[in-house]
């Protein structure tokens, strides 16, 4: 069972729209509702920060099966899973699925549960998906991006609040990003546009 808390953000827009010339003319409308002069709303792109949170570890896979419909249409998807070990993937040994859906986990053999400093390996294979993602993210190149654990890894120390959140509220406009998982900061859930709590 799922239940979402929507909350609308509206587009800011620095002065005046722009003029788009004709075809795309934004005017005085004609007496006969046609030509250049006519008004005309472009769509404006606007990609959503959604949060799926859950009691449980593994909320994942419904978001995960998402991204891989949105790669098979023609999406660019990055999925990062931040604590997520076993498959020593890091971020050289990625894993591509449908040519545009890359799959990052952390370089470690064994999944994280533990806090950062028992691990200083383990802290900084967190740190370089961190880094990965941020980077493909301030990009633009991406339609879809999925964090996965993200607020947990957080909480156990790996990442800082932040920088997190500081750099979540300046992504670009049109990208969508999911993020997942069981520990979520007030912070972060305060940027999301649409909050899904999973229930077992």
């Amino acid at each position: 069972m799922t239940t979402s808390l929507t909350n609308h953000r509206l587009p800011q827009r620095q002065g005046p729209l722009p003029h788009h010339g004709a075809g795309n003319a934004v005017g005085p409308a004609r007496a006969d509702g046609g030509g250049p002069e006519s008004l005309r709303l472009a769509p404006q792109a606007e990609g959503l920060l959604q949060i799926h949170t859950a009691p449980y570890r593994g909320s994942v896979a419904p978001v995960f099966s998402q991204a891989l419909r949105a790669a098979g249409l023609g999406s660019q998807v990055l999925v990062s899973q931040f604590l997520k070990g076993g498959a020593e993937q890091g971020v050289a040994g990625s894993l591509w699925l449908c040519g545009r859906l890359q799959w990052l986990r952390p370089a470690t053999p064994h999944c994280l549960t533990g806090p950062a400093s028992s691990d200083a390996e383990a802290l900084e294979a967190v740190r370089q998906v961190w880094a990965y993602s941020r980077q493909r993210l301030e990009q633009g190149d991406l339609n879809l991006l999925v964090l996965d654990e993200l607020g947990l890894a957080i909480e156990l120390g790996y990442l800082a609040a932040n920088e997190v959140t500081a750099t979540l509220a300046r992504r670009p406009a049109h990208l969508d990003v999911i993020v997942t998982g069981p520990a979520m900061p007030p912070a972060l859930m305060a940027l999301a546009d649409q909050v899904t709590h999973l229930r077992r």
